[in-house]
């Protein structure tokens, strides 16, 4: 299996000149074991910076960070560096949504920004984007949440986590840019909602089947809402709160008074729902409802 492939990349990024120290120190193994890899698997850097000196582009390293992985997880190491460098090793043996968190824990709470990247783009090609949400990412901050309400200090991981989490799902989403032209499905945020990331991972579950969907952020203002839904008449506009603190039904009104179709969406919206409007809480509801609109 090509890491490109498992990485959510069509191919290697340009540029990166990365020396073997700092390779083997991202990587947490010496550079002797770096050089005896390359002696014996021919996975050694594969630029030149002045024609002496040889570096590790950001390719190089990207398959070098599987590879590592691939031990991790009891492959012998020849077989895991032709799995990961040629696509001609051993079948690479799967994971359970278990074993993803667990490693998507260690790298959060190590701060390994770089692994967080590699393990979030594995973990979305693997099961994609409604299944690592469901299986992985909700179980592990969860994990991390309960952990920082018993007293444990873990912000710093749970801030690291869920940035590189929305950047994971911004690549993957980008590997289906060519949605079908028409009308979008908007998804928006209440102008005091801070989380996002249910809403990026739904975009990204809905551009994977192909239903074009543009995503607003966090906090922004009602009038901006309303400004762009008036702007691109979306399909339907899917309203997100966590909580009932950010539930804003008065732009939920704003927006049917002004002839948009209005879902609310997210545990917020529980005690608020209008009977004539559509509450979803869960991932398959909201792209069976969005699935709906787009053939009405």
């Amino acid at each position: 299996m090509d890491v490109d492939a498992v990485s959510g990349r069509d191919g290697p990024r340009p540029g990166g000149a990365w020396t073997p120290g700092k390779v083997a120190e991202l990587l947490g193994v010496s550079p002797v074991t770096l050089r005896t890899w390359a002696a014996r698997y021919g996975v050694g850097p594969t630029l030149r910076d002045d024609g002496r000196h040889r570096r590790y582009s950001d390719a190089d390293v990207r398959r070098l960070q599987y590879m590592h992985r691939l031990m991790d997880r009891g492959m012998r190491a020849r077989e895991a560096a032709a799995a990961a460098f040629s696509g001609a090793g051993e079948a690479v043996p799967e994971l359970s949504a278990e074993r993803h968190a667990e490693e998507l824990v260690r790298a959060a709470e190590g701060l390994e920004f770089a692994a967080l990247a590699a393990l979030l783009d594995e973990t979305l090609d693997a099961l994609g984007p409604a299944a690592a949400w469901t299986e992985v990412l909700v179980p592990v901050l969860r994990h991390l949440g309960g952990r920082w309400l018993r007293g444990d200090v873990c912000f710093a991981a749970e801030w690291a986590l869920t940035g590189e989490i929305s950047l994971a799902l911004q690549r993957y989403s980008a590997g289906f840019a060519n949605t079908p032209p028409g009308r979008a499905v908007l998804l928006a945020c209440c102008p005091d909602e801070r989380h996002s990331l249910p809403m990026e991972v739904l975009r990204a579950a809905m551009v994977e089947v192909g239903i074009p969907a543009v995503h607003l952020g966090q906090l922004v203002p009602a009038e901006t809402t309303v400004a762009i839904a008036a702007k691109l008449d979306p399909v339907v506009v899917f309203l997100w709160s966590m909580s009932a603190a950010t539930a804003d039904d008065l732009l939920a009104r704003r927006l049917r008074r002004r002839g948009f179709d209005v879902a609310t969406a997210g545990p917020g919206w529980a005690d608020l729902v209008e009977r004539d409007t559509p509450w979803v809480n869960d991932l398959p509801a909201a792209l069976e409802l969005a699935t709906e609109r787009l053939k009405a």
